[in-house]
């Protein structure tokens, strides 16, 4: 089912508060979805949160090296007290930014899950340029954004994130709260220097209008 994947266990010892929210993660984003387009054993998750996607690119998969990272120190810590267990698996409090000055061309996926949405669109190239840094060659970029196709999902997912960010303070925000339509997206994409692969729509089962890109270096 849905919501219930086995490497849930990692979150088992959190607080119920954070367990809950681990699992309302996964059962309304197609995190799995994501997951299964890894190319590669070196995995980076940004804006990794409290680890959700990690542990589905890290859980059964000791080959594989997953590095997660959030400018979020609180969730950063709840990832390192669950998912953060497992030895093939890596958190830092950082920026993206941050982390390309260091580790430019180190990893075969990059996984970016609902953040561009908390960005300013003019801090999309910059934000997206330093994802592109830190693939290794014919490495690929796994994008799942909501995106604004007019329809009641992307008013209600609107209205629902800004209350996650500005009342109950669950998501940072950097400057913005907001959704763009699936071309404006794909613009950033390609003038950020990568080529689309695919763009799927992810709405089937779902209240939120997602969609997943998948882009390699042009």
């Amino acid at each position: 089912m849905r919501g219930f994947h086995p490497s849930l266990v990692a979150f088992d010892s959190l607080p119920l508060a954070e367990r809950l929210f681990v699992r309302a993660r996964l059962f309304s984003a197609p995190l799995e979805a994501m997951a299964a387009r890894a190319r590669g054993t070196r995995l980076l998750d940004v804006g990794c949160g409290h680890g959700v996607l990690a542990a589905l690119l890290a859980i059964g998969f000791p080959e594989r090296s997953v590095v997660g990272i959030d400018p979020d120190a609180r969730k950063i810590d709840w990832a390192r007290r669950s998912v953060g267990r497992f030895p093939n698996v890596r958190l830092e409090a950082t920026t993206v930014d941050a982390l390309a000055q260091l580790e430019a061309a180190s990893f075969d996926s990059v996984f970016v899950a609902d953040v561009l949405y908390l960005l300013p669109p003019a801090q999309w190239p910059t934000f997206l340029s330093a994802c592109r840094a830190l693939l290794a060659p014919r490495g690929r970029l796994v994008l799942k954004e909501a995106e604004d196709d007019g329809s009641w999902r992307a008013k209600k997912t609107l209205w629902q994130e800004q209350l996650m960010v500005r009342v109950l303070g669950r998501t940072h925000e950097s400057g913005a709260v907001g959704f763009e339509p699936r071309e404006t997206l794909i613009r950033a994409l390609e003038e950020t220097g990568f080529s689309i692969r695919e763009s799927a729509p992810m709405t089937r089962g779902y209240t939120t209008p997602h969609v997943i890109f998948v882009a390699e270096c042009a």
